[in-house]
Formats: structure tokens, sequence, C-alpha cells
């Protein structure tokens, strides 16, 4: 199973009952428990942030994944992402990957973010393609729910590629993914304790759980 944790600094502060200004060091450790968990990706989804700021926040999440498995992926800022030596996870209607191998370093970790089909066909050239939104989720509001059938659907159009389903997904959705053929999942809300939980021992908790769920269904 490939795991994607997607960061977003509000909601993990809020749930955590953190001033604003612990935000960024909050999202810094939990990057460094789910990397330490052994999670294959981090997506930073940031778009607030200032590019000094973004970058910032990149290269300490670097730090912390240093000799770790983790890759780290930059929200659709190409810019910052060849800037700090990332990845980048590209919007459905952003740069198409076949120009950002143009002018990215050999071995550049291109992730694509589709919502159709036609849009994972449209996107050949990345490296894993995150598939939503699955089912309903907080963050996404009136939207077509890909659900099993739709997700299957871009798995099969994929070549191959890994396809990691977003959208309301946790434990209790790992049938759904394997039923679906695809290589995993991508999350916000997964990685996300309530207050009274340890930070730390939750993320890793929770990718344990989702990789031994999945390599067991």
């Amino acid at each position: 199973m490939q795991i994607c944790l997607v960061s977003d600094r509000r909601r993990l502060g809020q749930a955590q009952n953190r001033p604003s200004t612990d935000w960024i060091a909050l999202l810094v450790a939990q990057v460094a428990a789910a990397s330490q968990a052994g999670i294959d990706y981090v997506q930073i989804r940031e778009a607030d942030l200032e590019a000094r700021d973004l970058a910032m926040l990149v290269r300490r999440c670097l730090d912390v994944t240093r000799g770790t498995i983790t890759r780290l992926l930059v929200n659709d800022r190409v810019d910052v992402a060849l800037a700090c030596g990332a990845g980048v996870q590209l919007k459905e209607r952003s740069s198409r990957p076949a120009d950002v191998r143009r002018i990215a370093p050999a071995g550049f970790l291109i992730g694509a973010s589709v919502h159709t089909p036609a849009g994972a066909e449209a996107r050949k050239g990345a490296d894993l393609l995150i598939a939503g939104t699955v089912r309903p989720t907080a963050s996404k509001s009136g939207v077509e729910y890909l659900d099993e059938d739709g997700l299957r659907a871009i798995v099969e159009v994929a070549d191959g590629r890994p396809v990691l389903g977003i959208g309301g997904l946790n434990l209790d959705s790992i049938p759904l993914l394997k039923a679906s053929g695809a290589a995993g999942m991508a999350a916000v809300g997964a990685f996300i304790p309530e207050a009274h939980h340890e930070l730390r021992t939750f993320v890793q908790n929770r990718v344990n759980d989702l990789r031994f769920a999945f390599d067991s269904a």
C-alpha cells in the first residue's frame, strides 16, 4: 500500500486546540511522525502561504524526513519544489507533467491530481495520480463523488501508474480501495487526532494500521 499524508496546518492546529503561532511547528511534528512510521508521501498543501514562507516550511519538512523513505510533494508550486529539492503535486488544470519534465532534473517526482478518467489520460507523464473526491468529506462539498466505480475507471486508464484515492477515506475505506485496484490512499483528516490524543503516537499508529489493513484485506 502507498500512503500519502496531505497537510492542513489550520485543521490540525484547531483539532489540537493550539494557537495559530504553533501550527507550523505542529505540522512539522506531524510530518516527522509520519515519516518515522514509513509513510510513502507527504503533500504540503498550504496554498495561502507566500513562496518564501512555503519554502521555509518545505525545507523544515525535508529536514525531518531525511533518511526515511518518505518523498515530499509541494502542491502545485513547481518553483518552490524545484528550489527546495522536493517533488510537486500538480492540479488537474495546472501545468502538464511533460512541460514540468522539461525544466526539472532527472528523478524529479511528479504527482497529478485527477477527477475523471479523461483527466488521468491527460496526465500520463506523472509518476503517480491522486484521484478524488472518492467519498463525501468536510472539505469538498457539492462535487460528484467517484466512489468505487469511478476510482476503478481511473485506475484502468492509469497504465500501471499508482493511483491513490482521496476524499473521505480512512480505515473503513480499505475494502473500497482494494476492490477498485487503487494502490493506496491520500488523506488529510485520517492523520489528524483530536486534542486528547498525542500527535506522534496517533499518526504513527494510523500509518501502521492502514498498511496492515490494506495488506491483510
